[in-house]
């Protein structure tokens, strides 16, 4: 006997929530979004023009579609007419992929996704499933939506702009002794600039003119070819000087687009090209990529930013402005690997946002190691005599103070050091073990006593128990949530270009990653586990076999 089945009989519409589980991941996203206060999709609403779907359907439509994997605008939409919770999320409405990707791209669609993870957190905290004593911070690199052979390189525009400056000002000098063209006032004598080649330009085509009307009003033929071929060198000139300008011109917007990064892709502009681990010989390669920042707490993604600079030092600073100032306040620890470990990135969590790092730096657990500790050539394990201010060499010799330098970095930041240099390095046995300086020259060192203030802080936090636990803790953090982005989820690259389109997009597969484990760490959502339904079978098998032997 079957089940009653017929496709032609015309049944009433039900609602889709029957039809989904009970703990359906389209139920966290609903709760969350409704979460949101009403006024934050205030500004989506409009008075002219046809009505359009609520900013909410769309924020719960892409967050359900992200959840899935499905990032493609096309496909979303197909969702909506294929998922039972996508009808139920949309309530049977069916935008389309245009409509879909002119709103996850909209700029105000930034607001309502960091409202998403303030509430996502409060949710956690008021079911104390993270705590808010340290947050973990580490970065990663998403491939940009850019072709691989779009690149423009800082050194390669500079070295290009040099050359152009040599041939036009050899090209100008010549003009001037042939006598073609007056004299240019110069703002600089050292290059051309675009204004100044307009203007030789401009005299080059009056020059033509000249030729060209001469030899209009010329009736001899030969006086006529005469002017022609003399007009030759001018109008050539002109052209090249033309195109120097155009040069010019590009170069310059390449370095606007440029700033401080050494390169940038044509096909996405605000994408840079950094070196990625996707080879499987572990190869890097050089994509268009952005530099992806979060912070976590117990796995779960509590903040995130997108950056356009390939190291993880520079980024620290504006990253935690951005936590403070538009997810929550900043907790007592900041916690990151040796990425961010720095003499800036220190000062800057010690007394601008007064949190404690615990952060180490590059040479962390080099000098924890007995080989290093035990080498007496390192200016690290000399004798610091305070009141002489003075260092005592593995010679026996002092390391007289000498003078102070200051070292100013591309980025402005200042560092401050002190010069040390040996009384006599002349007759020292262990010279050739100690420095390699010429012979005629003693030994000096330089060092940052607020650099060294630094790392002994560090080296305590880390040396004590509690702060020691919180910072092995984060291996187990926030790693884990970039395998979850990039291996569960499948979110490898962006699907559109620019950094504002990029930031919204990155926001959408963040909380949909949040929302995967919270739904799977939820208590009633822990039973029903594919190895806890396989736990119970076995249960039940063995007791039907026990129960069958002792029968027999």
């Amino acid at each position: 006997m079957f089940k009653n089945y017929t496709t032609n009989q015309v049944i009433l519409p039900l609602d889709f929530s029957f039809q989904l589980e009970k703990n359906d991941i389209a139920f966290a996203i609903d709760q969350l979004i409704e979460s949101i206060p009403e006024e934050r999709f205030l500004p989506f609403n409009h008075q002219m023009g046809p009505s359009s779907y609520h900013s909410k359907m769309m924020m719960k439509m892409i967050l359900c579609a992200y959840t899935q994997s499905v990032f493609s605008g096309r496909k979303i939409e197909a969702l909506t007419k294929d998922s039972i919770r996508m009808m139920w999320l949309t309530q049977s409405y069916q935008p389309s992929y245009r409509t879909i990707n002119r709103f996850r791209v909209n700029p105000l669609v930034n607001a309502l996704l960091r409202e998403c993870f303030v509430q996502f957190r409060s949710q956690l905290v008021k079911e104390q499933l993270i705590d808010e004593e340290a947050i973990f911070i580490d970065g990663t690199k998403i491939e940009a939506n850019a072709n691989k052979y779009t690149f423009v390189w800082k050194k390669s525009i500079e070295n290009f702009d040099k050359k152009l400056t040599e041939k036009s000002n050899v090209l100008y000098d010549e003009l001037l002794k042939d006598k073609i063209i007056p004299e240019i006032e110069r703002e600089s004598a050292k290059e051309l600039s675009v204004t100044e080649l307009g203007q030789i330009e401009e005299k080059l085509a009056h020059v033509v003119e000249k030729f060209t009307e001469k030899s209009e009003y010329e009736k001899d033929g030969t006086i006529r070819k005469s002017i022609r071929s003399k007009r030759k060198v001018p109008k050539k000139t002109r052209k090249l000087v033309h195109d120097f300008k155009e040069r010019k011109c590009a170069y310059q917007k390449h370095r606007q687009i440029l700033g401080q990064r050494n390169s940038y892709s044509r096909t996405d502009p605000d994408a840079t090209f950094m070196r990625m681990k996707d080879d499987h010989m572990k190869n890097g390669q050089l994509k268009a990529a952005y530099n992806l920042q979060i912070a976590t707490n117990s796995q779960y993604i509590l903040g995130y930013d997108l950056f356009s600079n390939p190291t993880d030092t520079r980024t620290l600073h504006p990253f935690l402005t951005t936590l403070k100032e538009c997810f929550f306040e900043l907790p007592n620890y900041i916690v990151a690997d040796a990425g961010y470990g720095g003499e800036e990135n220190y000062q800057a969590v010690l007394e601008d946002y007064e949190r404690t790092p615990l952060i180490t730096y590059a040479m962390y657990y080099k000098e924890q190691k007995k080989k290093f500790k035990q080498n007496p050539f390192l200016p690290a394990n000399w004798f610091y005599q305070e009141l002489d201010d003075t260092f005592i060499c593995p010679n026996g010799r002092k390391m007289n103070f000498r003078n102070y330098s200051i070292r100013t970095d591309k980025y402005g930041f200042k560092r401050y050091l002190k010069r040390y240099e040996c009384e006599d390095c002349s007759d020292c046995p262990v010279r050739s073990q100690c420095t390699k300086a010429k012979s005629d020259k003693n030994r000096e060192i330089q060092k940052n006593m607020n650099w060294e203030y630094f790392k002994a802080t560090i080296q305590q936090l880390l040396s004590e128990k509690e702060t020691g636990k919180i910072y092995r803790q984060r291996k187990i953090d926030v790693e884990p949530a970039f395998g979850y982005l990039k291996a569960c989820l499948g979110f490898t690259r962006f699907s559109v270009r620019g950094k504002q389109q990029a930031h919204n997009e990155i926001g959408f597969a963040l909380m949909a990653v949040n929302l995967r484990k919270y739904r799977l760490n939820k208590p009633e959502n822990k039973g029903d586990s594919p190895n806890n339904r396989k736990n119970r079978r076995l249960k039940i098998l063995f007791a039907i076999f026990g129960l069958l032997f002792y029968l027999s």
